[in-house]
């Protein structure tokens, strides 16, 4: 469940916990015509990173050369949280953090398996998140939207919060 958090740190905290909660977000490259893809994503608070396994052969992967801007998007499943992340998206050969990332559903995904010489693996370092944490009774929720939507001048209802925070120099 979200919460309306009141600092940065806090917002920073929060976001990371739903991106480790959730696992999964829609990703793309910044001025590119390819669509968002939905993406398991690896959580790495430590080094302020996510991972992320795909094909050498999609277009994500291709499109990403040397590194790219990208972004990406990721809505918890209360819907009570939302977050937009900028950053920078690479390509990367690190054979002990894919060891460490290798599952048996990531495994589905290539014919080889682990030695596919298909296997890619991406690192997002975000540099910016938008974020926005509401409450997640949908019944306060609605009582707010009511009373708000029923009173004249009464202002907008208090369901949440939107924060922008700096991540890049916060890992």
């Amino acid at each position: 469940m979200a919460r309306k958090v009141e600092t940065d740190e806090g917002a920073r905290e929060q976001l990371w916990a739903q991106l480790d909660k959730g696992r999964v977000s829609m990703l793309w490259l910044k001025d590119s015509p390819q669509h968002p893809q939905p993406m398991t994503h690896f959580t790495d608070e430590e080094d302020g990173v996510l991972w992320y396994i795909t094909s050498s052969d999609t277009d994500l992967a291709q499109g990403i050369g040397a590194g790219r801007e990208a972004a990406l998007t990721y809505v918890s499943s209360n819907q009570d949280y939302h977050a937009s992340v900028t950053g920078q998206l690479e390509i990367v050969q690190d054979a002990a953090k894919l060891d460490e990332l290798w599952s048996t559903p990531v495994a589905a995904w290539f014919e080889g398996g682990r030695n596919d010489p298909k296997v890619c693996l991406l690192r997002f370092t975000p540099d910016e998140a938008a974020i926005w944490a509401s409450e997640a009774n949908m019944v306060l929720v609605g009582l707010k939207l009511l009373r708000a939507g029923l009173s004249e001048g009464g202002g907008y209802p208090d369901i949440g919060v939107h924060r922008v925070i700096k991540l890049a120099d916060a890992a």
